[in-house]
Parts: C-alpha cells; sequence; structure tokens
C-alpha cells in the first residue's frame, strides 16, 4: 500500500497553541561576560512577544539589560541566571549573581548602596511606570545577589 495516511486529523492541522500570558515562567542561565545583557534583551522581547505582551517589550528588555549589566560589574564573566515570570498582573524579571557574601554587614549594606547607585536608570523608569525594584543579598553559603523588577501592565 503506498500514498499518504489519511484520517479525520492530519498532521498538517495540529498547530501548537499559542502560549498565553498567565504561563509565562521562565528561567534562562546565562555564561557571564558583558555581551550578556544583549542575549537577555533578545530572551525578554521575544518570549514577551510569543506571550502577548508586546506593550511591555520596551520596558521590559531596559530592566533586563540593566539587571544583567549591573550584575556584570559586580561577578564579571560568573554565570547568572534570568528569570522572567508574570503573577498577579505584572511581569516580574529577576537575575541571581554569585557575588560572594561579604564579612561583615556593614560590608554588605556599603556593597548594596553602591550597586544601587549603579541603577540610577532602571529606577527611574521602573518608578516612571509605577513598578518597583530592588536588591537583596541570596541566603547561601555561597552568597549571591537577587536583583529584581516588577512591572505592572
Amino acid at each position: 500500500m503506498t500514498g499518504t495516511l489519511r484520517g479525520p486529523c492530519s498532521i498538517r492541522d495540529i498547530r501548537p497553541a499559542m502560549p498565553v500570558t498567565e504561563r509565562l515562567s521562565y528561567s534562562i542561565a546565562l555564561p557571564g561576560g558583558a555581551h550578556c545583557a544583549g542575549r537577555a534583551r533578545s530572551a525578554v522581547r521575544s518570549l514577551l512577544l510569543r506571550h502577548g505582551l508586546a506593550d511591555l517589550c520596551e520596558a521590559a528588555t531596559l530592566a533586563a539589560s540593566e539587571l544583567v549589566a549591573g550584575a556584570h560589574r559586580f561577578t564579571p564573566d560568573e554565570e547568572l541566571v534570568l528569570k522572567i515570570r508574570w503573577q498577579f498582573d505584572a511581569l516580574r524579571i529577576v537575575v541571581y549573581d554569585q557575588h560572594p557574601a561579604h564579612a561583615s554587614a556593614a560590608a554588605s549594606e556599603e556593597c548594596r548602596r553602591r550597586r544601587s547607585r549603579g541603577m540610577w536608570l532602571l529606577a527611574a523608569m521602573v518608578e516612571a511606570g509605577g513598578g518597583d525594584w530592588g536588591l537583596t543579598p541570596v541566603l547561601t553559603p555561597a552568597g549571591g545577589t537577587k536583583s529584581w523588577a516588577l512591572l505592572p501592565r
């Protein structure tokens, strides 16, 4: 018997469903380096377009780029993790880096202040859009920093 298989549904009729906004939840490992800011922008733009959030592309790509660049300044050439998630009617962008833990609380606070000053562009953009952003140490023995931006729709 030769020919094509025919039935009520062929392979050509099966198309993947478009991703829905509520299912936007991705974690991306970035190898480290200055080039990762561009990779983060591309990934965020692509994901937001696929999930119907094109209106947040400009703000989200800037936020991701600034978060990754800030992490790179304090942990050059170390792996980063970028997380993008839609939750409670807002886009959450989080970057985890491997900044080592400080020996004292005073040193940790000074480092956080220095890092926050470098985020002035992110702060201005996020606050103008009614969002929020921040930095916090990751509570693991090895240390690390979690930097994030919250962008409401």
